[in-house]
């Protein structure tokens, strides 16, 4: 901000948010902070800390922000201390500039926060609006007035049901459930739009919804940006964020704005001036914004190296093939601070092992093709063949004829003169 204040924002983010696709987001938003000065920025790991592997990806999301966004983050973690976090990271919530909760379970995070001091601490920051608050994914879905348990219902089969949020959001007058993931096409064959819940679930427990509340989605690798100084709202990113009420959703595309009053209005009443929708019965995956400065989602990189892969085999062009796998190792790597639960860093290194075994089977037999390696041998017996024909000799004629097909090479005669392929043995 060019006075030296410090901002007011709240960013909700529906998923991606320690994936490459939400650098640029990232960066314009740390570029609000004060300039010249030291930015103090902290993470908080309780949505995930119940898991082994939470000081590793605590690492990868320091990592990730100090490399990729250029700011030093410090921990809060309560993995021992069920919602007490130390007096100093209890202030740190509320006076950092900058402060992030993200990936991992929201009924492990609301079983830490819920009527905790950390869920005091930042409703005080989103009240006071200090600085930027980035909630994100699980730790998103948690904020509401009503939380989704996901892997309850998803993984484990539990018949679909609401958790009492943090209601976090009722300071800025919104009373709504966080959905993130809300576009989420990984099912492939069944729905799991909606944090993996589908249609039907969801339109189960809308129905449990209070008539003042609504739905809040914020899609994959999207920002919902809350300015709390200005009272606008921005969505950015590769998908929308959606206003669901009673089954019909107001889309906000990416590169939307209306003002805090508009969503609040949204939110209690329902569209107005805005265009709702049923929201349809089956989803794609979400369409890239042409206009946006993010880039592919690592099953959009694989899928292209794959197909870059194809291209050059059918081609037989060497180095084109060595340039998809190596596109497709720098997608793995750039990906590989990434936060977020699923498969798809799995599945990206198994196309990456299997292109590399086709390229070694490639090498083995060789690039060249075999038409052009034998073009001079088969062209000269074809010409004498045509002599023989032209002398008459068409025993002789036909003996190379079926010589040069037992080696897989197909003769036609036609009157403009003798073609041939080179077939399989």
């Amino acid at each position: 901000m060019g006075d030296g204040t410090q901002p007011r924002v709240l960013v909700i983010m529906g998923s991606g948010e320690t994936s490459p696709t939400m650098v640029t987001i990232h960066k314009a938003l740390v570029a609000r902070l004060r300039p010249g000065q030291p930015h103090r920025g902290v993470l908080l790991d309780t949505p995930y800390a119940f898991q082994e592997n939470a000081a590793d990806i605590s690492a990868r999301a320091q990592s990730y922000f100090a490399r990729s966004v250029g700011l030093e983050v410090g921990l809060v973690t309560e993995a021992d201390r069920p919602g007490q976090a130390p007096a100093a990271g209890l202030a740190a919530i509320r006076g950092s500039d900058w402060v992030f909760a993200g990936p991992g379970s929201p009924s492990y995070a609301l079983s830490r926060w819920r009527g905790s001091q950390v869920a005091e601490a930042l409703r005080d920051r989103i009240a006071a609006g200090t600085g930027i608050t980035v909630i994100a994914s699980a730790a998103a879905a948690a904020m509401g007035f009503l939380a989704v348990p996901v892997y309850e219902i998803y993984k484990a089969g539990a018949a679909p049901y609401w958790l009492e949020g943090l209601d976090l959001l009722s300071v800025l007058g919104l009373k709504v459930v966080v959905i993130p993931h809300y576009d989420n096409a990984e099912g492939g064959t069944h729905d799991t739009r909606f944090c993996y819940l589908g249609e039907r679930r969801l339109a189960l427990l809308e129905r449990e919804l209070p008539a003042d509340s609504a739905v809040l989605g914020v899609d994959e690798h999207t920002a919902l940006v809350i300015d709390l100084e200005t009272q606008q709202v921005e969505v950015l990113g590769k998908g929308g964020a959606t206003v669901r009420k009673v089954g019909l959703s107001t889309v906000l595309p990416s590169g939307s704005t209306l003002k805090l009053s508009e969503l609040r209005d949204l939110v209690v009443n329902g569209p107005g001036g805005r265009e709702a929708r049923p929201s349809p019965a089956v989803a794609g995956p979400a369409a890239p914004d042409s206009t946006a400065t993010v880039g592919s989602d690592l099953p959009e990189l694989t899928d292209s190296a794959e197909r870059q892969f194809e291209s050059a085999a059918r081609d037989r062009n060497g180095p084109a093939m060595v340039a998809a796998i190596l596109d497709l190792e720098t997608a793995i790597e750039a990906w590989a601070s990434d936060t977020d639960e699923n498969d798809n860093s799995d599945r990206a290194r198994a196309v990456l092992r299997g292109l590399v075994v086709r390229l070694g089977k490639t090498a083995e037999g060789g690039l060249t093709d075999p038409a052009d390696q034998l073009r001079p041998l088969v062209e000269q017996l074809i010409r004498l063949r045509a002599s023989l024909r032209k002398d008459g000799a068409y025993a002789a004629a036909d003996e190379i004829r079926a010589a040069l097909a037992a080696g897989g090479i197909e003769l036609r005669d036609s009157p403009q003169g003798t073609q041939w392929t080179l077939g399989t043995l």
